[in-house]
């Protein structure tokens, strides 16, 4: 007999924060500051580091928490 697991509420995630990390940066080949949003730490900081090709470049990682949307199911 397989195992079934409980259901889940809709409203389960309603309250619950996710985190994203963002990376704002100077593309200094447009003079623009940027940002891109990564799922994890991890690739955050690889494209941060690879912003940083000469003496002019920055690049900063944020945390962000991010709330769920909730959705109306007719």
């Amino acid at each position: 007999m397989a195992k079934e697991a409980a259901p889940i509420s809709i409203h389960h995630n309603e309250k619950a924060a996710d985190v994203e990390f963002q990376v704002t940066y100077l593309d200094t080949d447009s003079g623009h500051i940027r940002r891109e949003e990564f799922p994890d730490l991890a690739s955050a900081e690889r494209f941060a580091s690879a912003q940083l090709h000469d003496a002019d470049c920055w690049a900063v990682v944020d945390r962000v928490a991010i709330q769920h949307a909730s959705r109306m199911v007719a």
